[in-house]
Protein backbone atom coordinates (compact mmCIF):
# COMPACT_ATOMS: atom_id res chain seq x y z
CA UNK A 1 0.00 0.00 0.00
CA UNK A 2 1.05 3.63 -0.83
CA UNK A 3 0.05 5.37 2.57
CA UNK A 4 1.10 8.89 3.30
CA UNK A 5 0.29 8.28 7.17
CA UNK A 6 0.87 5.31 9.84
CA UNK A 7 -1.86 3.10 10.42
CA UNK A 8 -2.63 4.19 13.78
CA UNK A 9 -3.10 8.05 12.88
CA UNK A 10 -5.91 6.65 10.09
CA UNK A 11 -7.54 4.29 13.27
CA UNK A 12 -7.35 7.27 15.54
CA UNK A 13 -9.15 9.75 12.91
CA UNK A 14 -11.84 6.50 12.89
CA UNK A 15 -12.19 6.88 16.57
CA UNK A 16 -13.20 10.30 16.44
CA UNK A 17 -15.50 10.13 13.86
CA UNK A 18 -17.64 7.03 15.25
CA UNK A 19 -17.24 9.19 18.66
CA UNK A 20 -18.64 12.24 16.92
CA UNK A 21 -21.67 10.10 15.06
CA UNK A 22 -22.43 8.63 18.64
CA UNK A 23 -23.18 12.30 19.77
CA UNK A 24 -24.97 12.38 16.89
CA UNK A 25 -26.66 9.92 17.32
CA UNK A 26 -25.99 8.21 13.63
CA UNK A 27 -25.79 4.30 12.91
CA UNK A 28 -23.75 5.36 9.42
CA UNK A 29 -22.65 7.99 7.28
CA UNK A 30 -22.18 7.73 3.15
CA UNK A 31 -18.96 10.02 2.44
CA UNK A 32 -19.06 11.21 -1.01
CA UNK A 33 -16.39 13.65 -0.25
CA UNK A 34 -13.03 12.91 -2.06
CA UNK A 35 -11.06 14.17 0.89
CA UNK A 36 -13.17 12.85 3.72
CA UNK A 37 -12.14 9.35 2.00
CA UNK A 38 -8.51 10.34 1.85
CA UNK A 39 -8.64 11.65 5.54
CA UNK A 40 -9.99 8.43 7.10
CA UNK A 41 -8.42 5.75 5.10
CA UNK A 42 -5.97 7.31 2.52
CA UNK A 43 -7.80 6.59 -0.77
CA UNK A 44 -6.47 8.87 -3.46
CA UNK A 45 -8.23 9.43 -6.89
CA UNK A 46 -9.85 11.65 -9.20
CA UNK A 47 -12.62 9.16 -10.00
CA UNK A 48 -15.26 11.09 -7.52
CA UNK A 49 -16.21 12.36 -10.56
CA UNK A 50 -18.34 9.53 -10.87
CA UNK A 51 -20.19 7.63 -8.54
CA UNK A 52 -18.72 6.24 -5.52
CA UNK A 53 -19.62 6.21 -1.49
CA UNK A 54 -17.66 5.24 1.69
CA UNK A 55 -20.24 3.73 3.83
CA UNK A 56 -18.94 4.14 7.84
CA UNK A 57 -20.51 2.35 10.70
CA UNK A 58 -21.13 3.51 14.01
CA UNK A 59 -18.63 0.22 14.84
CA UNK A 60 -16.03 1.24 12.59
CA UNK A 61 -16.48 -1.07 9.54
CA UNK A 62 -15.90 0.41 6.42
CA UNK A 63 -17.27 -0.37 2.93
CA UNK A 64 -16.49 1.56 -0.59
CA UNK A 65 -18.24 1.43 -3.43
CA UNK A 66 -16.85 2.15 -6.69
CA UNK A 67 -15.79 1.49 -10.12
CA UNK A 68 -13.54 -1.23 -11.28
CA UNK A 69 -11.23 1.43 -12.75
CA UNK A 70 -10.84 2.33 -9.13
CA UNK A 71 -10.77 -0.54 -7.37
CA UNK A 72 -6.70 -1.22 -7.45
CA UNK A 73 -6.46 2.55 -6.88
CA UNK A 74 -8.06 2.25 -3.49
CA UNK A 75 -6.66 -1.14 -2.81
CA UNK A 76 -3.50 0.49 -3.51
CA UNK A 77 -3.73 3.80 -1.67
CA UNK A 78 -5.90 2.85 0.80
CA UNK A 79 -6.30 0.75 4.30
CA UNK A 80 -9.66 -0.04 3.05
CA UNK A 81 -10.35 -3.91 2.62
CA UNK A 82 -14.28 -4.57 1.75
CA UNK A 83 -14.41 -2.58 -1.54
CA UNK A 84 -17.39 -2.85 -4.37
CA UNK A 85 -17.65 -2.37 -7.87
CA UNK A 86 -21.03 -1.16 -9.43
CA UNK A 87 -20.94 -2.35 -12.95
CA UNK A 88 -21.13 0.37 -15.71
CA UNK A 89 -23.70 -0.12 -18.18
CA UNK A 90 -26.70 2.49 -20.01
CA UNK A 91 -29.25 3.34 -17.26
CA UNK A 92 -26.84 2.34 -14.82
CA UNK A 93 -28.05 3.63 -11.38
CA UNK A 94 -25.50 3.02 -8.83
CA UNK A 95 -27.84 4.58 -5.71
CA UNK A 96 -29.71 0.83 -5.87
CA UNK A 97 -25.89 -0.92 -5.60
CA UNK A 98 -25.38 1.22 -2.77
CA UNK A 99 -28.49 0.13 -1.00
CA UNK A 100 -28.89 -3.07 -1.87
CA UNK A 101 -25.25 -2.81 0.01
CA UNK A 102 -26.68 -0.93 2.92
CA UNK A 103 -28.78 -3.67 3.50
CA UNK A 104 -26.16 -6.31 3.19
CA UNK A 105 -24.77 -4.22 5.94
CA UNK A 106 -27.85 -4.42 8.68
CA UNK A 107 -28.41 -0.43 7.93
CA UNK A 108 -32.48 -0.77 7.03
CA UNK A 109 -34.27 1.62 9.17
CA UNK A 110 -31.22 3.00 10.80
CA UNK A 111 -30.31 6.73 10.57
CA UNK A 112 -28.14 7.49 8.15
CA UNK A 113 -26.37 10.95 7.93
CA UNK A 114 -25.09 11.70 3.99
CA UNK A 115 -22.43 14.01 2.94
CA UNK A 116 -24.35 16.56 0.41
CA UNK A 117 -22.50 19.49 0.19
CA UNK A 118 -19.41 18.45 -1.94
CA UNK A 119 -18.15 18.30 -5.32
CA UNK A 120 -18.68 14.52 -5.33
CA UNK A 121 -22.25 14.37 -4.95
CA UNK A 122 -24.03 15.93 -8.34
CA UNK A 123 -27.37 16.81 -8.22
CA UNK A 124 -29.00 14.26 -10.39
CA UNK A 125 -27.38 11.80 -7.67
CA UNK A 126 -28.47 13.28 -4.81
CA UNK A 127 -32.45 12.74 -6.17
CA UNK A 128 -31.42 9.02 -6.81
CA UNK A 129 -30.43 8.76 -3.90
CA UNK A 130 -32.97 10.12 -1.99
CA UNK A 131 -35.20 8.22 -4.18
CA UNK A 132 -33.92 5.00 -3.12
CA UNK A 133 -33.92 5.53 0.35
CA UNK A 134 -36.73 7.22 1.07
CA UNK A 135 -38.30 4.32 2.85
CA UNK A 136 -35.23 3.19 4.03
CA UNK A 137 -34.45 5.01 7.20
CA UNK A 138 -33.74 7.95 9.25
CA UNK A 139 -31.80 10.31 6.35
CA UNK A 140 -30.04 13.33 7.97
CA UNK A 141 -27.89 15.66 6.37
CA UNK A 142 -23.93 15.46 7.61
CA UNK A 143 -21.95 17.43 5.05
CA UNK A 144 -19.83 18.74 7.82
CA UNK A 145 -19.15 16.08 10.05
CA UNK A 146 -15.61 14.86 8.28
CA UNK A 147 -15.50 18.35 7.75
CA UNK A 148 -15.10 19.73 10.65
CA UNK A 149 -13.14 16.92 12.50
CA UNK A 150 -10.59 17.77 9.99
CA UNK A 151 -9.93 21.44 10.68
CA UNK A 152 -7.41 20.61 13.77
CA UNK A 153 -4.65 18.90 12.07
CA UNK A 154 -2.19 16.50 13.75
CA UNK A 155 1.26 16.13 13.89
CA UNK A 156 1.60 14.05 10.82
CA UNK A 157 -0.16 16.97 9.37
CA UNK A 158 1.14 19.65 10.14
CA UNK A 159 4.20 18.10 8.69
CA UNK A 160 3.19 18.04 5.27
CA UNK A 161 1.19 21.66 5.65
CA UNK A 162 4.65 22.99 6.71
CA UNK A 163 6.38 21.16 3.11
CA UNK A 164 3.13 22.66 1.18
CA UNK A 165 4.47 25.97 3.04
CA UNK A 166 7.92 25.74 1.70
CA UNK A 167 6.92 24.67 -1.64
CA UNK A 168 5.04 27.56 -2.07
CA UNK A 169 7.73 29.59 -1.05
CA UNK A 170 9.82 27.86 -3.86
CA UNK A 171 7.12 29.10 -6.39
CA UNK A 172 7.22 32.52 -4.99
CA UNK A 173 11.33 32.68 -5.76
CA UNK A 174 10.77 31.52 -9.44
CA UNK A 175 8.08 33.88 -10.15
CA UNK A 176 10.29 36.92 -8.55
CA UNK A 177 12.91 35.74 -10.69
CA UNK A 178 10.93 36.01 -13.87
CA UNK A 179 8.56 38.77 -13.39
CA UNK A 180 9.99 42.04 -15.68
CA UNK A 181 8.76 44.08 -18.18
CA UNK A 182 8.82 41.83 -21.29
CA UNK A 183 7.82 38.76 -19.08
CA UNK A 184 5.60 36.20 -20.27
CA UNK A 185 2.66 35.35 -17.67
CA UNK A 186 2.90 31.90 -19.02
CA UNK A 187 7.09 31.16 -18.37
CA UNK A 188 5.93 33.09 -14.78
CA UNK A 189 2.83 30.13 -14.67
CA UNK A 190 4.93 27.33 -15.96
CA UNK A 191 8.25 28.72 -13.16
CA UNK A 192 5.94 28.50 -10.12
CA UNK A 193 3.81 25.03 -11.06
CA UNK A 194 7.51 23.70 -11.59
CA UNK A 195 9.08 24.33 -8.33
CA UNK A 196 6.18 22.66 -6.52
CA UNK A 197 6.80 19.25 -9.04
CA UNK A 198 10.57 19.62 -8.53
CA UNK A 199 10.21 19.60 -5.05
CA UNK A 200 8.01 16.71 -4.89
CA UNK A 201 4.63 18.19 -4.57
CA UNK A 202 1.59 17.86 -6.26
CA UNK A 203 -0.93 19.51 -8.50
CA UNK A 204 -3.14 21.99 -6.62
CA UNK A 205 -6.86 20.95 -6.11
CA UNK A 206 -7.42 24.78 -7.93
CA UNK A 207 -5.67 26.46 -10.71
CA UNK A 208 -2.91 29.48 -9.79
CA UNK A 209 -4.85 32.81 -10.14
CA UNK A 210 -2.41 34.79 -12.63
CA UNK A 211 -3.32 38.17 -13.63
CA UNK A 212 -1.52 41.22 -15.21
CA UNK A 213 -3.16 44.89 -16.49
CA UNK A 214 -6.71 44.45 -16.05
CA UNK A 215 -6.76 41.10 -14.98
CA UNK A 216 -4.95 41.84 -12.00
CA UNK A 217 -8.00 42.92 -10.47
CA UNK A 218 -9.56 39.16 -10.78
CA UNK A 219 -9.77 36.78 -8.35
CA UNK A 220 -9.95 33.33 -10.46
CA UNK A 221 -8.35 31.87 -13.10
CA UNK A 222 -8.91 32.52 -16.64
CA UNK A 223 -7.43 31.40 -19.87
CA UNK A 224 -4.89 33.44 -22.03
CA UNK A 225 -1.74 34.83 -21.17
CA UNK A 226 0.15 37.98 -21.93
CA UNK A 227 3.51 39.61 -21.49
CA UNK A 228 4.07 42.32 -18.75
CA UNK A 229 4.67 45.98 -19.86
CA UNK A 230 7.09 48.48 -18.62
CA UNK A 231 4.44 50.09 -15.97
CA UNK A 232 1.92 46.70 -14.84
CA UNK A 233 0.91 45.18 -11.89
CA UNK A 234 0.65 41.25 -11.74
CA UNK A 235 -1.73 38.96 -9.30
CA UNK A 236 -0.76 35.52 -8.04
CA UNK A 237 -2.52 33.56 -6.17
CA UNK A 238 -0.84 30.23 -5.65
CA UNK A 239 -0.36 26.81 -3.13
CA UNK A 240 2.27 24.52 -2.30
CA UNK A 241 0.82 21.28 -2.61
CA UNK A 242 2.20 18.35 -0.50
CA UNK A 243 0.25 15.10 -0.17
CA UNK A 244 -2.73 16.78 -1.27
CA UNK A 245 -2.28 19.10 1.85
CA UNK A 246 -2.39 23.06 0.97
CA UNK A 247 -0.55 25.75 1.86
CA UNK A 248 -1.63 29.01 -0.39
CA UNK A 249 -0.07 32.69 -0.36
CA UNK A 250 -1.03 35.48 -2.54
CA UNK A 251 0.72 38.60 -3.95
CA UNK A 252 0.40 41.33 -6.46
CA UNK A 253 3.55 42.63 -8.02
CA UNK A 254 4.02 46.05 -9.27
CA UNK A 255 6.04 46.32 -12.61
CA UNK A 256 7.63 49.56 -13.01
CA UNK A 257 7.08 52.33 -10.51
CA UNK A 258 4.21 52.09 -8.66
CA UNK A 259 1.46 54.47 -8.11
CA UNK A 260 0.62 56.54 -4.70
CA UNK A 261 -3.07 54.17 -5.27
CA UNK A 262 -0.81 51.08 -4.99
CA UNK A 263 1.43 52.19 -1.89
CA UNK A 264 -1.73 53.05 -0.30
CA UNK A 265 -3.70 50.15 -0.60
CA UNK A 266 -0.48 47.84 0.11
CA UNK A 267 -0.29 49.94 3.13
CA UNK A 268 -4.18 48.82 3.90
CA UNK A 269 -3.22 45.20 3.23
CA UNK A 270 -0.31 45.09 5.56
CA UNK A 271 -2.10 46.57 8.75
CA UNK A 272 -5.16 44.65 7.84
CA UNK A 273 -3.58 41.16 8.21
CA UNK A 274 -1.36 42.55 10.95
CA UNK A 275 -4.35 43.20 13.01
CA UNK A 276 -6.08 40.25 12.16
CA UNK A 277 -2.79 38.14 13.79
CA UNK A 278 -4.09 39.53 16.74
CA UNK A 279 -7.38 37.89 16.71
CA UNK A 280 -5.94 34.60 15.12
CA UNK A 281 -5.71 32.74 17.97
CA UNK A 282 -8.01 30.40 20.13
CA UNK A 283 -11.17 32.85 22.26
CA UNK A 284 -11.31 34.26 19.17
CA UNK A 285 -14.08 32.86 16.48
CA UNK A 286 -13.66 32.94 12.26
CA UNK A 287 -16.30 35.87 12.11
CA UNK A 288 -14.10 38.07 14.35
CA UNK A 289 -11.10 37.69 11.95
CA UNK A 290 -13.70 39.25 9.28
CA UNK A 291 -14.71 41.71 11.15
CA UNK A 292 -11.30 43.14 11.93
CA UNK A 293 -11.05 42.67 8.28
CA UNK A 294 -14.09 44.84 7.24
CA UNK A 295 -13.88 47.24 10.02
CA UNK A 296 -9.93 48.36 8.60
CA UNK A 297 -11.01 48.38 5.32
CA UNK A 298 -14.01 50.21 5.81
CA UNK A 299 -12.04 52.50 8.24
CA UNK A 300 -10.18 53.04 5.06
CA UNK A 301 -13.02 53.98 2.79
CA UNK A 302 -12.39 50.58 0.68
CA UNK A 303 -15.70 49.09 1.57
CA UNK A 304 -16.55 49.26 -2.28
CA UNK A 305 -13.57 47.63 -3.04
CA UNK A 306 -13.05 44.91 -0.55
CA UNK A 307 -14.45 40.65 -0.88
CA UNK A 308 -17.12 39.74 2.26
CA UNK A 309 -14.75 36.92 2.42
CA UNK A 310 -10.65 37.13 4.19
CA UNK A 311 -9.77 33.66 3.84
CA UNK A 312 -10.58 30.25 5.31
CA UNK A 313 -9.31 27.25 6.30
CA UNK A 314 -7.00 25.00 4.39
CA UNK A 315 -5.64 20.62 4.33
CA UNK A 316 -6.28 18.53 2.08
CA UNK A 317 -8.28 18.78 -0.69
CA UNK A 318 -8.96 17.81 -4.37
CA UNK A 319 -10.17 19.43 -7.51
CA UNK A 320 -12.25 21.74 -7.79
CA UNK A 321 -11.25 23.94 -4.89
CA UNK A 322 -8.29 23.66 -2.18
CA UNK A 323 -10.80 25.83 -0.16
CA UNK A 324 -12.18 24.19 3.02
CA UNK A 325 -16.19 24.73 3.88
CA UNK A 326 -15.05 27.05 7.00
CA UNK A 327 -14.45 30.60 5.98
CA UNK A 328 -13.86 34.30 7.26
CA UNK A 329 -16.99 35.79 6.54
CA UNK A 330 -19.23 37.91 8.94
CA UNK A 331 -20.82 36.04 11.81
CA UNK A 332 -19.10 32.55 11.82
CA UNK A 333 -19.09 30.90 15.18
CA UNK A 334 -16.23 28.39 14.15
CA UNK A 335 -14.04 29.07 17.11
CA UNK A 336 -10.24 29.43 16.07
CA UNK A 337 -8.30 25.98 18.00
CA UNK A 338 -4.80 25.38 17.97
CA UNK A 339 -3.34 23.60 14.97
CA UNK A 340 -5.92 24.89 12.96
CA UNK A 341 -3.64 25.55 8.71
CA UNK A 342 -5.43 29.09 8.07
CA UNK A 343 -4.82 31.23 4.80
CA UNK A 344 -5.91 35.31 5.61
CA UNK A 345 -5.94 37.21 2.41
CA UNK A 346 -6.16 41.00 1.49
CA UNK A 347 -8.15 41.77 -1.84
CA UNK A 348 -8.36 44.84 -2.90
CA UNK A 349 -9.85 45.57 -6.80
CA UNK A 350 -9.96 49.28 -7.39
CA UNK A 351 -12.37 49.27 -10.53
CA UNK A 352 -12.51 52.96 -10.61
CA UNK A 353 -8.51 53.60 -10.90
CA UNK A 354 -7.64 49.94 -12.36
CA UNK A 355 -5.28 49.49 -9.23
CA UNK A 356 -4.82 45.93 -7.96
CA UNK A 357 -3.20 44.77 -4.46
CA UNK A 358 -3.06 41.55 -2.38
CA UNK A 359 -1.53 40.05 -0.02
CA UNK A 360 -1.87 36.84 1.61
CA UNK A 361 -0.08 33.72 3.28
CA UNK A 362 -0.86 30.59 5.52
CA UNK A 363 -0.64 30.46 9.49
CA UNK A 364 -1.06 27.71 11.93
CA UNK A 365 -2.35 28.66 15.05
CA UNK A 366 -1.14 27.84 18.18
CA UNK A 367 -1.94 28.34 22.05
CA UNK A 368 -0.39 31.59 21.89
CA UNK A 369 -0.93 33.07 18.29
CA UNK A 370 -0.52 32.52 14.92
CA UNK A 371 2.88 30.81 13.37
CA UNK A 372 3.83 32.49 9.83
CA UNK A 373 4.25 29.52 7.46
CA UNK A 374 6.02 31.46 4.95
CA UNK A 375 9.88 32.28 4.69
CA UNK A 376 9.12 35.21 2.89
CA UNK A 377 8.03 38.49 4.54
CA UNK A 378 5.09 40.57 4.18
CA UNK A 379 7.00 43.27 2.43
CA UNK A 380 5.83 45.29 -0.84
CA UNK A 381 7.57 43.68 -4.04
CA UNK A 382 8.32 45.90 -6.97
CA UNK A 383 10.00 44.64 -10.41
Amino acid sequence: MALHFETAEFASRLTRLTDQMRAEKLDAVLLFAQESMYWLTGYDTFGYCFFQTLVVKVDGTMSLITRSADLRQAKHTSILEDIHVWVDRVNADPTLDLRNLLVDMDLLGARIGVEYDTHGMTGRIARLLDAQLSTFGQIVDASYLVSRLRLVKSPAEVVYVERAAALADDALDAAITLTKSGADEADILAAMQGAVFSGGGDYPANEYIIGSGTDALLCRYKAGRRKLEANDQLTLEWAGTYAHYHAAMMRTIVIGEPTHRHRELYNACLENLQAIETVLKPGHTFGDVFDMHAKIMDERGLARHRLNACGYSLGARFSPSWMEHQMFHIGNPQPIEPNMSLFVHMIIADSDTGTAMTLGQTYLTTTDGPRTLSRHSLDFIGA
